[in-house]
């Protein structure tokens, strides 16, 4: 397991351009430098070098930030602020009382239970599986959905007349929350087991979450020994549904407009879909693929600079004025209700797959 030590060498290289303030979307609220990545390497460069404490103060900091990942795209010295930034979390974590209660609660014992239980209580709301030969997938179910039935009933929707072959392998959480609370322990436990699953012959590995797609192609970036699946085999549902060229038919004229996850590796799915939409007129937002504010316990972490990200997003969408806002993330759709409630925006929520298998005919 690396430490904060190991990174002296990358803080070194931090020039102090400042080219990911223009990036990050705190640094537009707040101005304060300590948020962007500068700042924070400033900090963190003490700590490993012996100079500062890794204290509750530089934590603030450390939380306060949206894991977007755009500072990271912007850095010349191609520093990788992301991972730095979780092994500092991990090193002030273990020095702290709290941690022994968030990672008992993080626990297979504890947060494998809440997700058992939330599949067992959901298990008769959900479709029958029906194999069909054709496209093999494995679907890696977020958190989220595995507690929730909606999206099983729209895959077997949108897919009904299209041969594919889903299998479920009984995977743990992706690890993102583990990792972003600094348990890395529990984030190398959960990625270990889920990359054993994904040894067998298949052609792609599918979620229904930007972020766990994320989550686990980083898996060896954090762990070299643990070997990920290549890019070109890690889709999401939408490029699926654009690949088989599924045409969905709305009976309604129905404008949408699209919030890109920072997570999502790429939206060339989109434009296709949209082509075999009949009916269905698309207006890109401003700042389409900007933060929707939430980004998971930043939004407890940081009420309030959460809530203007999610307005500023929300007043977005509402120039927009389209009928829906499509997303590919849950916790987006979480985002974007928190601003559109905020706000008084009438803008429907939904995730592209409840959008897609509302239609009135799927072809």
């Amino acid at each position: 397991m690396k430490c904060l030590k190991d990174f002296e060498a990358d803080l070194n290289k931090c020039s102090k351009c400042g080219l990911c303030q223009s990036a990050c979307p705190l640094f537009e609220l707040t101005q304060n430098e300590c948020v962007v990545s500068k700042g924070k390497f400033i900090m963190l460069h003490g700590v490993a070098t012996g100079r500062l404490k890794l204290s509750k103060n530089i934590n603030k900091y450390i939380d306060m930030c949206l894991k977007c990942g755009k500072c990271n795209k912007f850095c010349p010295s191609g520093i990788d602020v992301t991972q730095i930034l979780s092994v500092a979390k991990y090193e002030y974590m273990r020095s702290t009382f709290w941690s022994k209660i968030i990672n008992f609660l993080m626990s297979k014992y504890v947060f494998g239970t809440f997700l058992k239980f939330g599949q067992i209580i959901s298990k008769p709301f959900r479709p029958e599986k029906s194999t069909k030969n054709g496209v093999k997938v494995i679907y890696f179910k977020g958190c989220v959905n595995k507690i929730c039935p909606r999206t099983d009933n729209y895959l077997n929707k949108i897919f009904k007349k299209h041969p594919i072959e889903i299998l479920e392998p009984n995977f743990e959480c992706c690890g993102l929350p583990f990792l972003s609370e600094g348990n890395l322990e529990r984030f190398k436990q959960a990625a270990k087991y889920n990359s054993e699953l994904l040894k067998g012959d298949f052609d792609y590995l599918i979620t229904d979450c930007a972020s766990c797609e994320s989550t686990i192609s980083e898996y060896s970036k954090y762990f070299p020994e643990i070997k990920t699946v290549p890019d070109d085999k890690s889709v999401n549902w939408g490029n699926l549904i654009a690949l088989k060229g599924i045409k969905f038919r709305f009976k309604k004229n129905i404008t949408v407009t699209f919030h890109k996850p920072c997570h999502l590796k790429n939206d060339y799915f989109l434009t296709k879909i949209l082509e075999n939409c009949e009916n269905v007129n698309y207006i890109e937002m401003d700042d389409y693929d900007s933060c929707c504010g939430f980004a998971g316990s930043f939004a407890v972490k940081n009420r309030e600079l959460s809530l203007k990200l999610s307005k500023k997003k929300a007043e977005n969408i509402k120039k927009a004025n389209a009928n829906f806002v499509i997303t590919t993330c849950p916790a987006c759709v979480l985002g974007l209700k928190q601003g559109l409630i905020a706000t008084g925006g009438k803008t429907k929520v939904v995730s592209l797959l409840e959008f897609l298998a509302s239609a009135d005919e799927i072809l």
